[in-house]
């Protein structure tokens, strides 16, 4: 950046300056301010600014989540037709519903402990369910650190994944293929099952009706590859949205904010009944 320096001003100032010493320290602090403004008005020429970096594959804008409090309105659950899902399935999905801690964003649940991935729309509408692969070792925490590993160096201890709510979007792995960041910094994605290495057979665990043996990843959640183009990737093609990933070692309490709509909707009624006594 190149500053033009105007002489007569600066002589100009410097008579001001000597006209008074009571008011030289007044005058300083002016300049000082003049300066200033001037300097943050000049613009780097565009071959010196910093570019901005990358959002869709780097860090998720931050959607915070609700706090737990007995909604004020009337119930609004979510709709399983008739899907199967475990009990802290249709809680959280309620709760997230109910609350609108997905902030009118389509979402998604993986249920761990039944292998089991969830897709709502935005309204609260199943729209599909499919069994899915995990990380190898149960846990609901990622290794500090350990998205800046390679593959290799990670043990079968620390193939994990992490419980938790994310908000998720669009990005591309190393091979250009479309996937979704569930947490970037861990390296942990949603992704077509790839059957890359015949012995960790994947199409074949997929396929049994146990969630046993569905554990074999480094961490990301392996989706057969027909439902993900039919139901993760059309919401994630283009914009972000919000995924559940429900605990397997401590209660889903612990990680969400939940209250049982069902119970907290009564609440407001039991206590106007007692006190007409």
């Amino acid at each position: 950046m190149n500053l033009q320096i105007d002489a007569p001003r600066l002589q100009h100032g410097a008579a001001l300056t000597a006209r008074s010493n009571d008011d030289a320290p007044l005058r300083l602090w002016l300049g000082v301010a003049l300066l200033a403004s001037f300097l943050l008005t000049q613009r780097a020429p565009p071959s010196q600014r910093v570019p901005m970096p990358p959002s869709a594959s780097a860090v998720a804008p931050t959607v915070p989540p609700v706090a737990a409090a007995a909604p004020s309105h009337g119930v609004r659950h979510a709709s399983f037709g008739h899907e199967r899902a475990s009990r802290d399935t249709r809680l959280v999905a309620n709760w997230a519903v109910d609350s609108g801690d997905n902030h009118r964003m389509p979402f998604l649940i993986v249920d761990k402990r039944n292998a089991k991935l969830f897709v709502f729309d935005s309204d609260g509408q199943l729209r599909g369910a499919a069994p899915v692969l995990l990380g190898l070792t149960r846990g609901d925490d990622s290794v500090p650190g350990i998205g800046e590993r390679k593959l290799a160096d990670v043990k079968p201890s620390e193939r994990t994944t992490p419980a938790g709510r994310f908000v998720a979007e669009p990005g591309r792995n190393m091979q250009g293929e479309d996937i979704v960041w569930i947490d970037y910094d861990s390296a942990v994605s949603m992704h077509r099952v790839r059957a890359n290495n015949p012995k960790e057979q994947r199409l074949q665990r997929l396929a049994t009706p146990s969630a046993a043996d569905n554990r074999i990843s480094y961490g990301c959640i392996n989706v057969p590859a027909a439902f993900y183009d039919a139901f993760v990737s059309p919401i994630f093609s283009n914009a972000q949205g919000v995924v559940y990933v429900l605990p397997e070692t401590r209660p889903a309490r612990q990680v969400f904010a939940l209250y049982d709509i069902d119970k907290a909707s009564r609440r407001p009624r039991v206590a106007l009944a007692s006190s007409d006594h």
